[in-house]
């Protein structure tokens, strides 16, 4: 078994914050978000052998670099550069010649504390070519719908369907449980994706292709306003892997403050993430928010349900409300944002 983490993406949706970091090495909680997805693998090093692929495109060189910042539990990293980004679907076919068995592939971009074990014996106990991992959303209209049979096998796709198309709300969560003839039916050298090309073609080779529509947590971190409900997330012990005890820097009040920064008298972090080497100046307020490594707030600022990127300024009596600011930017003394 072998694991592909495909994080080539130049993370679009979340900019300005992935404009100098890539995506996978956003601090969630101030740990680069590719260690929570690495998490979900410790489990299935038994051996010790483990290999995660991971595919690369935009700036690959922060992500090998980020990875040697903690402990990898025994998981060997193979970093892959794709040299013209092929989609998601063709960046797997890139890597066809490494895959022995089972493959289990992860979009870059997915926040979970799913157990893979379980699905990973029904997967071989069906000798299925393919298992998508589902979750049920109230509004399935903009995600990839996944219609199922009463076995759990998967008889129709629809990409972002209009109301009245289906009555089914389970939707692609970017985690599959793929055998190598599976690959084999990605065209070589050329752009193709999941949801338009291959699944498609899946549906119509009649191999044993299966979805598991799983309660575990689930969140796309690829947008501003979902980045920030995965750190208030971790943050609250929304997932079972992370509970609040376990981080010493949290506050009373609910709050992850890194121990590097600096909080000058009067200023009050409420439910919200604050990085390292960050200065707070006197009578601060942060309530709902997350201010990254290097930033610094002048006094009497106040912030509330924004994000502020790393080496940030922002001046003396600003008010910030649902705003992002991103990297390294100045934000003028008595400003209004929001």
């Amino acid at each position: 078994m072998q694991i592909l983490i495909l994080a080539g993406g130049k993370g679009t949706r979340l900019r300005p914050l992935t404009l100098h970091t890539p995506k996978p090495i956003v601090p969630i909680a101030n740990r680069a978000f590719i260690y929570y997805q690495l998490d979900l693998l410790r489990p299935l090093n038994v051996d010790g052998t483990l290999e995660v692929l991971l595919s690369l495109s935009y700036q690959p060189r922060k992500i090998e670099e980020t990875l040697t910042h903690e402990e990898l539990g025994g998981i060997t990293i193979r970093p892959i550069v794709e040299p013209h980004p092929l989609g998601t679907a063709g960046a797997m076919r890139n890597i066809r010649s490494r895959v022995t068995g089972t493959l289990v592939v992860f979009n870059g971009d997915i926040l979970t504390d799913i157990d893979l074990r379980p699905l990973l014996d029904r997967h071989r106990a069906r000798r299925a070519a393919a298992t998508l991992v589902l979750v049920n959303v109230a509004d399935p209209s903009a995600y990839g719908v996944v219609e199922l049979d009463a076995e759990q096998r998967i008889r129709q796709f629809y990409e972002k369907p209009a109301p009245g198309v289906t009555s089914a709300s389970s939707i692609n969560a970017g985690i599959y449980l793929l055998e190598p003839e599976v690959i084999d039916l990605i065209p070589d050298g050329r752009e193709y994706s999941f949801e338009y090309d291959l699944f498609p073609r899946l549906l119509a080779s009649g191999l044993a292709l299966y979805g598991e529509v799983t309660n575990a947590y689930w969140l796309d971190i690829g947008t501003p306003e979902r980045y920030r409900q995965a750190n208030a997330d971790v943050l609250h012990g929304r997932l079972r892997r992370y509970p609040p005890e376990s981080s010493p820097s949290l506050t009373a009040d609910g709050s992850l403050v890194d121990a590097e920064a600096t909080l000058k008298s009067g200023v009050s972090v409420i439910r919200s993430v604050v990085g390292a080497n960050c200065y707070l100046e006197d009578g601060v307020s942060v309530v709902d928010s997350v201010v990254l490594a290097g930033s610094r707030i002048a006094e009497g600022s106040r912030l509330s349900s924004s994000i502020v990127g790393r080496g940030v300024h922002i001046g003396s009596h600003c008010v910030l409300r649902d705003a992002i600011v991103g990297d390294k930017s100045v934000v003028t003394d008595f400003s209004r944002l929001g």
